[in-house]
Protein backbone atom coordinates (compact mmCIF):
# COMPACT_ATOMS: atom_id res chain seq x y z
CA UNK A 1 0.00 0.00 0.00
CA UNK A 2 1.44 3.29 -1.04
CA UNK A 3 0.63 5.96 1.57
CA UNK A 4 1.16 9.53 -0.05
CA UNK A 5 4.16 11.30 0.48
CA UNK A 6 3.91 15.31 1.34
CA UNK A 7 7.25 16.11 -0.74
CA UNK A 8 6.00 14.77 -3.54
CA UNK A 9 5.02 17.95 -5.26
CA UNK A 10 8.34 19.11 -4.05
CA UNK A 11 10.24 17.08 -6.26
CA UNK A 12 8.64 17.83 -8.94
CA UNK A 13 9.39 21.22 -8.84
CA UNK A 14 12.69 20.51 -8.12
CA UNK A 15 13.23 18.16 -11.04
CA UNK A 16 11.69 20.75 -13.06
CA UNK A 17 14.65 23.59 -12.11
CA UNK A 18 17.81 21.35 -11.61
CA UNK A 19 19.29 18.68 -14.09
CA UNK A 20 20.06 16.00 -11.38
CA UNK A 21 17.91 15.30 -8.21
CA UNK A 22 19.15 13.74 -5.12
CA UNK A 23 16.90 12.56 -2.59
CA UNK A 24 18.67 11.53 0.50
CA UNK A 25 17.27 9.67 3.81
CA UNK A 26 17.46 7.02 6.34
CA UNK A 27 17.08 3.56 5.03
CA UNK A 28 13.60 2.14 4.58
CA UNK A 29 12.05 5.82 4.72
CA UNK A 30 10.62 5.16 1.49
CA UNK A 31 13.06 7.14 -1.05
CA UNK A 32 12.51 4.60 -4.16
CA UNK A 33 9.31 4.15 -3.80
CA UNK A 34 8.19 7.58 -4.03
CA UNK A 35 10.39 8.46 -6.78
CA UNK A 36 9.21 5.56 -8.84
CA UNK A 37 5.37 6.43 -8.00
CA UNK A 38 6.54 9.76 -9.65
CA UNK A 39 8.47 8.59 -12.46
CA UNK A 40 7.27 9.04 -16.07
CA UNK A 41 7.43 5.45 -17.66
CA UNK A 42 10.27 6.71 -20.45
CA UNK A 43 12.45 6.71 -17.05
CA UNK A 44 14.68 4.15 -16.47
CA UNK A 45 15.37 2.52 -13.28
CA UNK A 46 18.35 0.84 -11.70
CA UNK A 47 19.47 0.19 -8.84
CA UNK A 48 23.29 -0.28 -7.14
CA UNK A 49 22.11 -2.50 -4.42
CA UNK A 50 22.05 -4.88 -7.43
CA UNK A 51 26.03 -6.46 -7.87
CA UNK A 52 26.53 -6.62 -11.36
CA UNK A 53 25.13 -3.02 -11.99
CA UNK A 54 27.28 -1.51 -9.05
CA UNK A 55 30.32 -3.32 -10.26
CA UNK A 56 29.79 -1.63 -13.87
CA UNK A 57 29.09 1.42 -12.12
CA UNK A 58 32.41 1.24 -10.16
CA UNK A 59 34.65 0.30 -12.75
CA UNK A 60 33.79 1.37 -15.52
CA UNK A 61 31.14 4.57 -15.16
CA UNK A 62 30.89 5.80 -18.74
CA UNK A 63 30.16 2.39 -19.96
CA UNK A 64 27.22 2.11 -17.31
CA UNK A 65 26.02 5.42 -18.15
CA UNK A 66 25.89 4.33 -22.11
CA UNK A 67 23.80 1.28 -20.05
CA UNK A 68 21.13 3.27 -18.59
CA UNK A 69 20.67 6.79 -20.70
CA UNK A 70 18.91 9.29 -19.22
CA UNK A 71 16.26 10.31 -18.08
CA UNK A 72 17.15 7.12 -15.59
CA UNK A 73 16.42 6.70 -11.27
CA UNK A 74 19.70 5.34 -10.29
CA UNK A 75 19.12 3.91 -6.46
CA UNK A 76 21.84 3.87 -3.76
CA UNK A 77 23.93 6.20 -5.87
CA UNK A 78 26.77 6.14 -2.49
CA UNK A 79 27.93 2.72 -3.76
CA UNK A 80 29.04 4.57 -6.80
CA UNK A 81 30.26 8.14 -6.11
CA UNK A 82 32.43 7.87 -9.00
CA UNK A 83 29.65 8.31 -11.39
CA UNK A 84 29.31 11.60 -10.68
CA UNK A 85 31.65 13.50 -12.49
CA UNK A 86 30.49 11.37 -15.39
CA UNK A 87 27.15 12.33 -15.22
CA UNK A 88 28.59 15.84 -14.30
CA UNK A 89 30.02 15.78 -18.27
CA UNK A 90 26.30 14.04 -19.50
CA UNK A 91 23.71 16.86 -18.35
CA UNK A 92 26.05 19.39 -19.61
CA UNK A 93 25.37 18.09 -23.03
CA UNK A 94 22.22 19.33 -23.08
CA UNK A 95 20.14 21.81 -21.12
CA UNK A 96 16.87 19.41 -19.99
CA UNK A 97 15.99 19.50 -16.53
CA UNK A 98 15.52 15.99 -14.38
CA UNK A 99 17.68 14.34 -16.71
CA UNK A 100 19.27 12.02 -13.72
CA UNK A 101 17.05 10.94 -10.63
CA UNK A 102 19.63 10.24 -7.58
CA UNK A 103 18.56 8.28 -4.44
CA UNK A 104 20.53 7.15 -1.85
CA UNK A 105 21.36 7.04 1.95
CA UNK A 106 23.50 10.15 2.52
CA UNK A 107 27.28 9.41 4.35
CA UNK A 108 30.45 12.03 4.89
CA UNK A 109 31.31 10.60 1.31
CA UNK A 110 28.94 10.54 -1.06
CA UNK A 111 27.59 13.61 0.01
CA UNK A 112 31.50 15.65 -0.82
CA UNK A 113 31.32 14.13 -3.85
CA UNK A 114 28.02 15.69 -4.65
CA UNK A 115 28.47 19.09 -3.59
CA UNK A 116 32.06 18.96 -5.41
CA UNK A 117 30.79 17.43 -8.74
CA UNK A 118 27.36 18.87 -9.57
CA UNK A 119 27.38 21.87 -7.86
CA UNK A 120 24.53 23.99 -9.55
CA UNK A 121 23.38 21.10 -11.10
CA UNK A 122 21.97 19.58 -8.47
CA UNK A 123 18.72 20.14 -6.27
CA UNK A 124 18.99 17.94 -2.97
CA UNK A 125 16.02 16.78 -0.76
CA UNK A 126 15.69 14.92 2.54
CA UNK A 127 13.33 12.82 3.30
CA UNK A 128 12.49 11.27 6.68
CA UNK A 129 9.93 8.41 8.36
CA UNK A 130 5.84 9.17 7.73
CA UNK A 131 4.52 12.41 9.64
CA UNK A 132 1.75 12.41 11.78
CA UNK A 133 -0.27 14.21 9.13
CA UNK A 134 1.00 11.83 6.27
CA UNK A 135 -0.69 8.87 8.25
CA UNK A 136 -3.40 10.36 8.64
CA UNK A 137 -3.89 11.94 5.20
CA UNK A 138 -3.76 15.51 5.73
CA UNK A 139 -2.09 18.50 4.05
CA UNK A 140 1.54 19.24 5.30
CA UNK A 141 3.10 22.56 5.64
CA UNK A 142 5.57 24.20 7.52
CA UNK A 143 4.69 24.98 11.36
CA UNK A 144 3.64 28.51 11.90
CA UNK A 145 3.01 30.18 15.42
CA UNK A 146 0.28 32.97 14.03
CA UNK A 147 -3.02 32.01 15.06
CA UNK A 148 -4.79 32.15 11.79
CA UNK A 149 -2.19 29.41 10.78
CA UNK A 150 -2.67 27.06 14.53
CA UNK A 151 -6.57 27.20 13.79
CA UNK A 152 -6.22 25.98 9.95
CA UNK A 153 -4.00 22.94 10.90
CA UNK A 154 -6.13 21.86 13.92
CA UNK A 155 -8.99 21.80 11.83
CA UNK A 156 -7.34 19.81 9.34
CA UNK A 157 -6.64 16.99 11.57
CA UNK A 158 -8.17 14.54 13.94
CA UNK A 159 -8.36 14.41 18.07
CA UNK A 160 -4.67 12.81 19.21
CA UNK A 161 -5.75 11.48 22.32
CA UNK A 162 -2.84 9.94 24.55
CA UNK A 163 -3.33 6.50 23.98
CA UNK A 164 -3.15 7.42 20.58
CA UNK A 165 -0.26 9.21 20.63
CA UNK A 166 2.27 7.32 22.41
CA UNK A 167 1.30 4.04 20.60
CA UNK A 168 2.56 6.29 16.82
CA UNK A 169 5.23 7.55 18.87
CA UNK A 170 5.96 3.81 20.29
CA UNK A 171 5.56 2.53 16.91
CA UNK A 172 7.75 5.42 14.75
CA UNK A 173 7.13 6.86 10.91
CA UNK A 174 8.49 3.75 9.09
CA UNK A 175 6.36 3.40 5.99
CA UNK A 176 6.75 -0.50 6.33
CA UNK A 177 5.28 -0.58 10.01
CA UNK A 178 2.45 2.12 9.28
CA UNK A 179 1.31 0.33 6.16
CA UNK A 180 1.33 -3.16 7.39
CA UNK A 181 1.13 -3.20 11.23
CA UNK A 182 0.75 -7.37 11.22
CA UNK A 183 4.51 -6.86 10.76
CA UNK A 184 6.38 -7.50 14.40
CA UNK A 185 7.87 -3.75 15.58
CA UNK A 186 10.85 -5.82 17.62
CA UNK A 187 12.08 -8.22 14.71
CA UNK A 188 11.69 -5.11 12.34
CA UNK A 189 13.80 -2.53 14.58
CA UNK A 190 16.36 -5.41 15.32
CA UNK A 191 16.78 -5.98 10.79
CA UNK A 192 16.82 -2.39 10.34
CA UNK A 193 20.06 -1.72 12.91
CA UNK A 194 21.71 -4.95 11.78
CA UNK A 195 21.13 -3.71 8.07
CA UNK A 196 22.45 -0.12 9.30
CA UNK A 197 25.62 -1.35 10.95
CA UNK A 198 26.53 -3.55 8.18
CA UNK A 199 25.52 -1.73 5.01
CA UNK A 200 26.16 1.95 6.01
CA UNK A 201 28.54 2.40 9.40
CA UNK A 202 30.89 -0.50 8.03
CA UNK A 203 31.50 1.66 5.23
CA UNK A 204 32.55 4.79 7.03
CA UNK A 205 36.27 4.64 8.58
CA UNK A 206 35.48 6.98 11.87
CA UNK A 207 33.45 3.14 13.08
CA UNK A 208 35.54 -0.07 13.27
CA UNK A 209 34.06 -1.41 16.60
CA UNK A 210 30.42 -2.12 16.04
CA UNK A 211 29.23 -3.38 19.06
CA UNK A 212 30.89 -0.49 20.65
CA UNK A 213 28.96 1.43 18.27
CA UNK A 214 25.56 -0.10 18.91
CA UNK A 215 26.20 0.97 22.89
CA UNK A 216 27.12 4.43 22.05
CA UNK A 217 23.38 4.59 19.75
CA UNK A 218 21.78 3.27 22.59
CA UNK A 219 23.25 5.93 24.69
CA UNK A 220 22.35 8.69 22.52
CA UNK A 221 18.66 7.53 22.21
CA UNK A 222 18.81 7.49 25.90
CA UNK A 223 19.93 11.06 25.65
CA UNK A 224 16.98 11.91 23.31
CA UNK A 225 16.16 16.12 24.19
CA UNK A 226 19.19 16.50 25.91
CA UNK A 227 21.55 19.22 25.86
CA UNK A 228 24.78 17.16 24.31
CA UNK A 229 27.36 16.33 26.43
CA UNK A 230 30.34 14.98 24.75
CA UNK A 231 32.09 14.22 27.70
CA UNK A 232 29.14 11.62 29.17
CA UNK A 233 28.79 10.07 26.45
CA UNK A 234 31.90 9.09 25.47
CA UNK A 235 32.48 8.10 29.81
CA UNK A 236 29.27 6.32 29.20
CA UNK A 237 30.09 4.17 26.37
CA UNK A 238 34.26 3.59 27.03
CA UNK A 239 35.48 5.67 24.44
CA UNK A 240 36.48 9.04 23.84
CA UNK A 241 35.16 12.41 23.61
CA UNK A 242 36.53 13.04 19.68
CA UNK A 243 35.23 9.49 19.17
CA UNK A 244 31.90 10.43 20.32
CA UNK A 245 31.68 13.81 18.63
CA UNK A 246 32.76 11.91 15.58
CA UNK A 247 30.33 8.79 15.61
CA UNK A 248 27.36 11.60 16.76
CA UNK A 249 28.30 13.43 13.37
CA UNK A 250 27.84 9.97 11.58
CA UNK A 251 23.76 9.62 12.74
CA UNK A 252 23.81 13.29 12.09
CA UNK A 253 24.65 12.69 8.43
CA UNK A 254 22.87 9.37 8.39
CA UNK A 255 19.64 11.69 9.45
CA UNK A 256 19.11 9.56 12.25
CA UNK A 257 19.28 12.43 14.57
CA UNK A 258 19.52 16.21 14.47
CA UNK A 259 21.06 18.20 16.25
CA UNK A 260 19.55 21.49 17.45
CA UNK A 261 21.89 24.65 17.94
CA UNK A 262 21.86 27.12 20.09
CA UNK A 263 20.65 30.57 19.94
CA UNK A 264 23.12 33.05 20.29
CA UNK A 265 23.12 36.89 20.53
CA UNK A 266 24.70 39.56 22.01
CA UNK A 267 21.26 41.18 23.64
CA UNK A 268 21.36 37.58 25.51
CA UNK A 269 24.00 36.88 28.36
CA UNK A 270 25.25 33.72 29.62
CA UNK A 271 23.81 31.10 27.09
CA UNK A 272 25.29 28.08 26.58
CA UNK A 273 26.73 26.51 23.26
CA UNK A 274 25.59 22.57 23.87
CA UNK A 275 23.35 21.49 21.05
CA UNK A 276 20.17 19.95 21.87
CA UNK A 277 19.73 16.01 20.71
CA UNK A 278 16.74 15.00 19.35
CA UNK A 279 15.97 11.22 17.61
CA UNK A 280 14.20 11.32 14.60
CA UNK A 281 12.43 8.46 14.90
CA UNK A 282 10.84 7.49 18.19
CA UNK A 283 10.38 4.09 17.21
CA UNK A 284 13.83 3.38 17.01
CA UNK A 285 14.48 4.82 19.97
CA UNK A 286 11.72 3.60 21.85
CA UNK A 287 13.60 -0.09 20.96
CA UNK A 288 16.85 1.28 21.55
CA UNK A 289 15.72 2.19 24.92
CA UNK A 290 14.45 -0.98 25.66
CA UNK A 291 10.22 0.31 25.68
CA UNK A 292 8.50 -2.77 24.46
CA UNK A 293 4.52 -1.51 25.26
CA UNK A 294 3.26 2.30 24.74
CA UNK A 295 1.47 2.08 27.85
CA UNK A 296 4.44 1.75 29.97
CA UNK A 297 6.49 4.16 27.87
CA UNK A 298 3.52 6.82 28.08
CA UNK A 299 3.85 6.22 32.23
CA UNK A 300 7.96 5.70 32.10
CA UNK A 301 10.65 8.08 33.39
CA UNK A 302 11.26 8.85 29.80
CA UNK A 303 7.94 9.58 28.27
CA UNK A 304 8.50 13.42 28.40
CA UNK A 305 11.49 12.87 26.32
CA UNK A 306 9.84 10.81 24.07
CA UNK A 307 6.84 13.52 23.80
CA UNK A 308 9.32 16.52 22.90
CA UNK A 309 11.27 14.77 20.03
CA UNK A 310 8.62 13.18 18.45
CA UNK A 311 6.90 16.81 18.46
CA UNK A 312 10.49 18.34 17.19
CA UNK A 313 10.60 15.52 14.58
CA UNK A 314 7.24 16.33 12.91
CA UNK A 315 7.85 20.51 13.11
CA UNK A 316 11.12 19.29 11.94
CA UNK A 317 9.89 17.13 8.79
CA UNK A 318 6.98 19.99 8.60
CA UNK A 319 10.21 21.81 6.46
CA UNK A 320 11.67 19.15 5.08
CA UNK A 321 8.72 18.03 3.04
CA UNK A 322 8.13 21.36 1.60
CA UNK A 323 11.74 21.54 1.10
CA UNK A 324 12.97 24.22 3.31
CA UNK A 325 15.72 24.12 5.69
CA UNK A 326 14.94 23.66 9.06
CA UNK A 327 14.67 26.81 10.73
CA UNK A 328 15.22 25.45 14.94
CA UNK A 329 17.25 26.84 17.61
CA UNK A 330 17.03 26.38 21.30
CA UNK A 331 17.51 28.83 24.05
CA UNK A 332 19.44 27.77 27.48
CA UNK A 333 21.73 29.80 29.59
CA UNK A 334 23.44 29.07 32.60
CA UNK A 335 21.12 30.02 35.03
CA UNK A 336 19.26 26.64 33.16
CA UNK A 337 16.36 29.04 31.70
CA UNK A 338 15.60 26.93 28.69
CA UNK A 339 12.61 27.69 25.43
CA UNK A 340 12.50 24.00 23.95
CA UNK A 341 12.76 25.57 20.40
CA UNK A 342 12.94 29.28 18.28
CA UNK A 343 11.94 29.13 14.52
CA UNK A 344 13.97 31.98 13.75
CA UNK A 345 12.75 33.87 10.23
CA UNK A 346 13.05 36.59 8.47
CA UNK A 347 14.35 38.33 11.37
CA UNK A 348 11.92 36.97 13.59
CA UNK A 349 11.86 34.90 16.81
CA UNK A 350 9.18 32.41 17.21
CA UNK A 351 9.47 30.60 21.02
CA UNK A 352 8.20 27.28 21.31
CA UNK A 353 7.55 25.03 24.47
CA UNK A 354 6.64 21.59 24.33
CA UNK A 355 4.84 20.19 27.41
CA UNK A 356 3.00 16.63 27.89
CA UNK A 357 0.35 18.64 29.76
CA UNK A 358 -3.63 18.74 29.21
CA UNK A 359 -3.75 21.64 31.84
CA UNK A 360 -1.25 24.17 30.67
CA UNK A 361 -0.54 27.34 32.75
CA UNK A 362 1.32 30.50 32.25
CA UNK A 363 4.34 29.16 34.14
CA UNK A 364 4.97 27.13 30.91
CA UNK A 365 5.95 29.82 28.91
CA UNK A 366 7.62 32.23 31.58
CA UNK A 367 10.95 31.83 29.45
CA UNK A 368 9.57 33.66 26.89
CA UNK A 369 10.42 36.36 28.44
CA UNK A 370 14.73 36.12 28.44
CA UNK A 371 13.43 37.54 24.98
CA UNK A 372 11.96 40.81 26.44
CA UNK A 373 15.03 42.52 25.18
CA UNK A 374 14.03 42.44 21.44
CA UNK A 375 11.01 44.41 22.19
CA UNK A 376 10.10 47.73 21.27
CA UNK A 377 11.45 50.34 19.34
CA UNK A 378 14.84 50.82 21.18
CA UNK A 379 15.46 47.48 19.98
CA UNK A 380 18.48 48.02 17.61
CA UNK A 381 19.58 44.19 16.51
CA UNK A 382 17.32 44.16 13.85
CA UNK A 383 15.99 40.58 15.63
CA UNK A 384 12.02 40.96 16.19
CA UNK A 385 10.01 38.70 18.90
CA UNK A 386 7.17 36.96 17.11
CA UNK A 387 4.06 35.07 18.42
CA UNK A 388 5.04 32.35 20.99
CA UNK A 389 3.17 28.76 21.63
CA UNK A 390 3.19 26.07 24.22
CA UNK A 391 2.33 22.67 22.32
CA UNK A 392 0.51 20.01 24.59
CA UNK A 393 -2.11 17.69 25.03
CA UNK A 394 -5.08 20.37 25.11
CA UNK A 395 -7.96 19.23 22.57
CA UNK A 396 -8.42 22.83 20.89
CA UNK A 397 -5.97 26.11 20.50
CA UNK A 398 -6.53 28.71 23.50
CA UNK A 399 -4.90 32.07 23.38
CA UNK A 400 -3.62 33.02 26.10
CA UNK A 401 -2.71 36.91 25.24
CA UNK A 402 -2.38 38.23 22.38
CA UNK A 403 1.14 37.26 21.36
CA UNK A 404 0.90 33.22 22.78
CA UNK A 405 -1.13 30.44 21.88
CA UNK A 406 -1.72 27.02 23.90
CA UNK A 407 -1.76 24.85 21.06
CA UNK A 408 -2.82 20.70 20.59
CA UNK A 409 -0.20 18.72 19.51
CA UNK A 410 -1.88 17.31 17.02
CA UNK A 411 -1.98 20.82 15.13
CA UNK A 412 1.23 20.57 14.15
Amino acid sequence: MYIKRSLEPVVLSISNQFKVLLLTGPRQVGKTTLLKQLMEASRQYVTLDDPPSRLLAQSDPQLFLERFPAPVLIDEIQYAPGLLPYIKMEVDKSEARGQYWLAGSPTFHSMRHVSESLAGRVGILNLLGLSNREIDGGVSLPFKTDSETIMARTKDTTQLDLQTLYRRIHNGGMPELIAHPEIDRDVYFASYINTYLVRDIRDLTQVADETTFLRFLTIVAANTAKPVQYEDLARQTGISAPTAKKWLSVLVSSNLIALVQPYHHNLLKRTVKMPLLHFLDTGLCAYLTGWSDPIVLERGAMSGQFFESWAFSELYKSYLNAGLRSPFYYYRDKDKKEIDLLIFENGTLYPIEIKKTASPGTNDMKNFAVLNPFKGIQNESKVELGSGVVICMIPEPMPVNKDNWFVPVRAI
